[in-house]
């Protein structure tokens, strides 16, 4: 008839908390942070799909030939977006430059077309192009069009635009289709662009108002 008390946590295993800024930043998302995945991360997502897929490893090609696919697929996005929103020009008539400029053709001109497409620019050697010896132009021939271009161009420069939102990005992707070629990602993007568009309602904004005045008149009455 002895009763001995017996702490229950005696048999448990100790608890060792986990230190701030450890495991949680390194399992946080591309979504959550809001910057490209570094190449671990890419790695390590390409290892759990490539199991899921029946596959053993995942080579050092697939992870950089993934790391610059995304990057191009940003740009391709990006490009998208800047060229609603501002002027450009075309190089050979497919490639574009010289996003907002502040040079820009006046329509009822005809000469304001021949200008603009008369500049010749030679675009810079890369791994599938051969490098091309830049034109060459005398200074009084290449200050003669850029005398011509700006004479041509409008007198008074565009208002400036507000930063990019939302709605210039749903916009883009309403136009440019060919930027998602997959219709699930083009779907499930367009689904998180409209999520992101919600905005209050007028019977939201004034029973917010309403609660602001409250608290202001509880804090004047605190400090009076």
């Amino acid at each position: 008839h002895r009763f001995q008390p017996q702490n229950p946590l005696c048999g448990a295993q100790p608890f060792s908390p986990r230190e701030v800024g450890g495991e949680e930043e390194e399992l946080r998302l591309s979504a959550h942070t809001l910057l490209l995945p570094t190449r671990g991360q890419l790695e390590a997502r390409m290892m759990v799909t490539a199991f899921e897929m029946g596959l053993d490893n995942v080579t050092e090609d697939a992870i950089s030939t993934m790391i610059c696919a995304v990057e191009h697929h940003l740009k391709d996005v990006l490009t998208a977006v800047i060229t609603r929103r501002k002027a450009y020009r075309l190089r050979d008539g497919h490639f574009p430059y010289a996003f907002g400029t502040d040079v820009t053709p006046r329509p009822y001109l005809k000469n304001s077309l021949s200008a603009f497409h008369g500049i010749s620019e030679c675009p810079p050697p890369s791994a599938s192009l051969p490098a091309c010896p830049p034109p060459q132009v005398s200074p009084d021939d290449a200050e003669q069009k850029a005398v011509h271009l700006l004479a041509c161009s409008s007198d008074t420069l565009p208002a400036p635009l507000p930063p990019i939102s939302m709605f210039d990005l749903l916009e883009a992707l309403k136009v440019h289709r060919g930027v998602m070629p997959s219709h699930t990602m083009y779907a499930l993007n367009m689904e998180r662009v409209l999520a992101q568009l919600w905005h209050p309602s007028h019977e939201e904004l004034e029973q917010d108002h309403i609660h602001r005045q409250r608290l202001a008149g509880k804090e004047g009455m605190l400090v009076s």
